[in-house]
């Protein structure tokens, strides 16, 4: 399986969508806290719901639910 096939930022994915994570980009104390809970690359990662104005964005990583802003899912890099 090509992993490069379809790659996207994960605060464009629409709910029901599971991915991939590629890359965490950035240096600061959000991307830091999104790879302690768990965003790591390799890990599967699925959008479970948007909110009603799409932020914030409610994912699934390693059997748990994660509410993460769309500012902050613009740094994960994801393939599906």
């Amino acid at each position: 399986m090509d992993e490069t096939m379809n790659s996207a930022v994960l605060a464009n994915l629409p709910p029901g969508t599971e991915a991939k994570v590629v890359s965490v980009v950035g240096n600061n104390a959000i991307t830091r806290r999104l790879m302690e809970m768990g965003v790591v690359p390799g890990v599967a990662i699925k959008v479970i719901k948007t909110a009603p104005f799409g932020d914030p964005m409610e994912i699934r990583v390693r059997g748990y639910s994660l509410a993460v802003r769309r500012s902050e899912a613009d740094s994960v890099t994801v393939t599906f």
